[in-house]
């Protein structure tokens, strides 16, 4: 069968992989294994980036390499995030044969496992960073989360800003890879314009298939949310997302 990855999101310092208790089952009844995969968290005392994207890529180079044991498709993955997961699922996607990304578990034995995926779905996604410091100014001026997860703000290093955006890899030479972005028109904590808009224009620019979904009247932390609950947000999209799985599997 085919195969989602799911990232949780959480502001890259909170969060587990519960958070897809609902879509999991719900994926699982129709034809597709789940697994909702954990990733290390920015603390106070220290930032996690890139060292979440690290994880994020093991994780599906170990799904891969595992395969035949698990009885599943190592050539249809889609990787499946909200948030913080939507931005790593997403900066995997598009570089996780970058060079500037290939320091970490040399010593595993899934290493050389190809990262790649088929698709991705992003759940109200941070897609450039420097524009959600930018927002993060204005909004959550108590709890700098992009800065964290960075370990610097952009006036001493702006390069890790543009190196950690999937936004920057949305160039023509990695658009087999199709998207599904979801956005509500009610988010105060991501800026669905400067994000998930911001980058379906970027990938449509270099000839990506890519798709977008607009939920009337949602916010954020809905991913959460039991799925066919009669008028959820959920309900609103889930109909919409297996028809691009379907297509993109």
């Amino acid at each position: 069968m085919p195969v989602i990855v799911a990232v949780h999101g959480g502001a890259w310092q909170i969060g587990a992989s519960s958070r897809y208790q609902h879509w999991g089952p719900f994926l699982a009844q129709r034809g597709y294994a789940l697994f909702a995969i954990t990733y290390r968290l920015s603390t106070p005392a220290a930032k996690s980036f890139p060292h979440a994207f690290f994880d994020v890529k093991a994780g599906i180079q170990f799904i891969r390499a595992r395969a035949a044991e698990f009885g599943i498709d190592p050539e249809r993955i889609a990787v499946v995030g909200d948030s913080a997961g939507a931005h790593l699922g997403s900066l995997v996607a598009l570089a996780w044969n970058e060079p500037i990304f290939a320091g970490a578990y040399l010593d595993d034995q899934h290493a050389a496992t190809p990262a790649h995926v088929k698709a991705v779905v992003g759940f109200y996604g941070v897609y450039d960073l420097l524009a959600q410091w930018e927002h993060d100014q204005l909004k959550r001026s108590g709890d700098q989360i992009t800065e964290k997860f960075l370990g610097a703000p952009p006036r001493d290093n702006r390069r890790i800003y543009f190196d950690a955006s999937p936004i920057s890899y949305a160039t023509t030479d990695r658009n087999q890879t199709r998207f599904l972005l979801i956005d509500g028109t009610h988010d105060d904590i991501v800026d669905a314009n400067v994000q998930g808009a911001a980058f379906l224009t970027a990938l449509k620019n270099a000839n990506f298939f890519a798709r977008a979904i607009v939920v009337p009247g949602a916010g954020h932390f809905w991913i959460t949310d039991p799925i066919e609950e009669s008028g959820s947000y959920g309900s609103y999209v889930a109909p919409k997302l297996l028809r691009f799985l379907q297509i993109s599997l």
